[in-house]
């Protein structure tokens, strides 16, 4: 079943089995990071309860990755600490390959997929698209703004206490400032070679020709992640002007090809597919995500860009589908 410029509620792992092999032309992705929801359900009730918590007198930080009450976030570096983190690890990784095998067969040969993951866990997620049988490719780098490093200062810390050797320890910290995020980029075995698997399935290489002829670096930089009071669709949701580099880096302009995002959120790859003047697929399981990216795909036609406008008249107005 081919599910061509539409959005698909149900979970990604059932849905990916129905789509038609060798379909997909890219795959796009951010889905839920490490420490998150392992056995639980990134819906729009967890969103609101950490959306809600923010504005709670007793916290002022959005905590994305970790659930709360997992005991993952702090707590006594003991051996049983050590060994609930390496089990989360084992339990994202299988995660991740649960979706990443349905994927590997929708995904025509050549595919480009990229997924987006947090710097100290994107090795996990490119090792079990490698046991999905994609190989990997490169890891792009998502330059962006950062902000002040949540981890401990030690010497603030000992001040507190009033310790002596507090100036000592000036300027050590338990991690760096995060200034960027990884992409794992993989992609699924080529037909014979470059030459053949162009010729049959039009994918297989990246565009590498900057606007002032340049050639393309695997760093993304440039690219603002501040939210304007309008921006706020989904708690996790990637600037759309990153996602439109991400599909004209991969994705050749033509409406026969299909990009899927398989945790598509409030739908801001899809977007970007449908500027490009490429046809998407999306999968949530939260019902408001579908909701919103609708809404979004559904919008007025100057959203587009006049270059892409011409080849986006060719692809249908989404419909909600359901799957379970």
């Amino acid at each position: 079943m081919i599910f061509k410029n539409n959005v698909v509620l149900g979970d990604s792992c059932a849905v990916l089995r129905n789509i038609e092999p060798s379909s997909i032309s890219a795959c796009i992705t951010d889905p839920p990071y490490n420490y998150e929801f392992i056995g639980h359900k990134w819906d729009s009730g967890e969103i609101d309860r950490r959306m809600n918590r923010v504005s709670s007198v007793d916290s002022k930080t959005l905590v994305k990755n970790i659930p709360y009450g997992s005991h993952l976030a702090g707590g006594v570096r003991d051996k049983r600490w050590y060994q609930r983190i390496q089990e989360n690890i084992n339990s994202y990784q299988d995660w991740c390959f649960s979706w990443a095998a349905p994927l590997f067969e929708a995904c025509c040969p050549g595919a480009p997929v990229a997924v987006f993951n947090s710097t100290r866990t994107v090795a996990h997620v490119q090792i079990a698209l490698e046991r999905a049988g994609f190989y990997a490719r490169d890891i792009l780098v998502y330059r962006r703004h950062s902000g002040i490093p949540k981890g401990l200062n030690m010497s603030a810390k000992l001040r507190k206490k009033n310790d002596p050797s507090a100036d000592d320890w000036e300027g050590w910290h338990s991690c760096f400032r995060n200034e960027w995020e990884a992409v794992a980029l993989v992609q699924k075995p080529l037909d014979r070679n470059y030459e053949t698997t162009v010729e049959k399935y039009g994918v297989g290489l990246f565009r590498t020709i900057n606007d002032d002829a340049s050639f393309s670096s695997n760093i993304i930089e440039g690219i603002s992640n501040r939210r304007g009071k309008n921006e706020n669709l989904h708690v996790n949701e990637k600037p759309l002007a990153l996602m439109q580099r991400l599909v004209e880096l991969l994705v050749p302009k033509n409406p026969d090809n299909i990009v899927l995002d398989p945790f598509c959120g409030s739908g801001t790859t899809l977007l970007a597919a449908k500027m490009h003047g490429v046809s998407y697929t999306g999968i949530d399981i939260d019902p408001k995500c579908i909701e919103i990216s609708n809404e979004r795909l559904a919008g007025p036609s100057d959203l587009l860009s006049f270059d892409n406008k011409a080849a986006t008249k060719r692809i249908e107005e989404p419909v909600q589908i359901k799957f379970g």
